[in-house]
């Protein structure tokens, strides 16, 4: 481990509470890829490299869970060829990778409308949940064609039926039962939601989870965002005061 990193994940571990949840809004291999004067699949190729980094980041900063903004509903609007090879990395990450993911104790649940994604990638979106099934040191959320729009009519629309059903009416309807229905329902709101590339925007990214997030933007372009990038963020998120609304006595 580099100096820096060690440096840094020692801060960390002597200066309090460490986030459970962190959420990452992976931006910026385009930008990376054309500073380079390369084709965009290049710095999503480089960026599929990063994660591994954040995942091992996150083991060893004591991380809970970790959600990570791989692929959005509007993303499907991009060229085909490049959805193409989106399409591709994600079967070559989870070809990669599953087997140690498993070994490092990481278990992997993919959210969003996968119903669109093609044959092969939905194989290796099944093998890789199924494969880590058992992981219990880190959760690892992949959201791949999601929309948080779209997790939020979804929820509705699911207590509409249960309304409908008569296991429950309008006014049981709270903050609890609309939370049961989202695909986080059994993990915590991330603590800290991390944005790279500079961007200042959720980008339609867990619209109710981060209600009380810390935010976190930095200029990093993600294929460069690594484990020190990582420490940073989180050293800066337990220099923050979270008061929820409160007042410090």
């Amino acid at each position: 481990m580099a100096d820096l990193e060690a440096d840094l994940l020692a801060r960390i571990r002597t200066h309090g509470a460490v986030p459970r949840h962190i959420a990452i809004i992976m931006d910026g291999n385009g930008r990376w890829a054309r500073e380079r004067h390369m084709p965009r699949p290049f710095g999503h190729r480089s960026g599929m490299k990063t994660v591994r980094s954040v995942v091992e980041g996150c083991l060893e900063a004591g991380v809970e869970w970790l959600s990570l903004f791989a692929f959005s509903q509007e993303n499907w609007q991009r060229p085909e060829t490049e959805v193409s090879a989106l399409m591709s990395l994600l079967e070559e990450f989870i070809a990669r990778e599953a087997d140690e993911l498993k070994r490092q104790g990481v278990r992997v649940r993919v959210h969003g409308d996968v119903h669109r994604l093609n044959g092969p990638a939905a194989a290796a979106v099944d093998r890789i949940v199924s494969v880590t099934a058992g992981g219990t040191r880190l959760g690892l959320n992949l959201f791949i064609s999601y929309g948080g729009r779209a997790e939020l009519v979804r929820a509705a629309q699911l207590l509409a039926r249960d309304v409908q059903a008569g296991r429950l009416t309008p006014d049981e309807i709270t903050e609890d039962e609309f939370r049961a229905r989202l695909f986080t329902a059994d993990c915590p709101d991330p603590d800290l939601l991390i944005r790279t590339s500079g961007e200042q925007r959720l980008s339609n990214f867990l619209l109710w989870q981060v209600a009380y997030a810390e935010l976190y933007i930095s200029s990093v372009l993600w294929p460069d965002f690594g484990r020190p990038a990582l420490y940073e963020a989180i050293c800066d998120f337990q220099r923050r005061d979270r008061r929820f609304g409160r007042v410090t006595p």
